[in-house]
């Protein structure tokens, strides 16, 4: 019997498919974050991870919307080789300070957390469509300074926006744990404050990472009274 013999497909050069110059979807017209290849990191350094929401998405620090956002991070945190360690939800955004295994896990991850994020917030404003204004913005932490800045940055971003619109000494007098973020869960403050009466599960996993987990003490603990960019 003769055996057929597999045949070449030409190529020509110019027609559709294969590599052309400017060939892709193109970006939007004001794209936040650009469709890059994310910066590569190793497993033991935490990220620090943001969400920002549409224009069109009323106040996430609604105490609703801050509390449905917890239940919904308290089931999933924790997911192996992706957790969720501190966040604090602000008006328009979320930050995160998370950890993977690899960059494939990241974005896994990352998609769980932006779904769980985005239907947590319309499940509480009782709204349908979307959320997410844009990709998460990354910024992988490298060193136990950076770590410290992203933890100060993070939960007390609330005072950082307080200061925008309160005086300084309104700030020094009332100084209170934000209760739109992980604060009142996070044990390396330099002093302790008045808990609430009832304090619910942690809605964040044990970070565990040598960075995001002592190393980062080296600097000091955080003071509750700090505000991240004010002198």
């Amino acid at each position: 019997m003769r055996r057929s013999r597999q045949q070449i497909l030409p190529f020509h050069k110019g027609t559709r498919g294969g590599w052309r110059p400017n060939a892709g979807r193109k970006p939007g017209p004001n794209p936040l974050v650009r469709h890059l290849s994310r910066e590569p990191f190793p497993s033991s350094h935490p990220s620090h991870v943001t969400l920002k929401v549409r224009k069109d998405v009323p106040s996430l620090r609604n105490l609703r919307v801050v509390r449905e956002i917890e239940r919904s991070f308290r089931r999933g945190c924790e997911r192996g080789d992706f957790r969720i360690v501190q966040y604090s939800i602000q008006g328009d955004h979320l930050h995160a300070i998370v950890e993977a295994k690899s960059a494939e896990t990241l974005g896994r991850g990352m998609m769980s957390l932006a779904s769980r994020f985005a239907r947590a917030v319309n499940r509480a404003l009782r709204r349908r469509g979307a959320v997410l204004a844009d990709r998460y913005h990354l910024h992988v932490l490298r060193s136990p300074k950076e770590v410290w800045r992203a933890l100060r940055y993070v939960l007390q971003s609330g005072r950082r926006h307080a200061a925008k619109r309160l005086p300084a000494a309104a700030l020094r007098v009332r100084v209170v744990l934000d209760p739109a973020s992980s604060a009142r869960w996070f044990d390396g403050w330099r002093r302790s404050l008045s808990p609430p009466d009832a304090v619910d599960p942690p809605a964040v996993a044990r970070p565990h990472t040598w960075l995001l987990a002592k190393g980062w003490r080296h600097w000091g603990l955080l003071d509750p009274a700090d505000v991240p960019g004010v002198a």
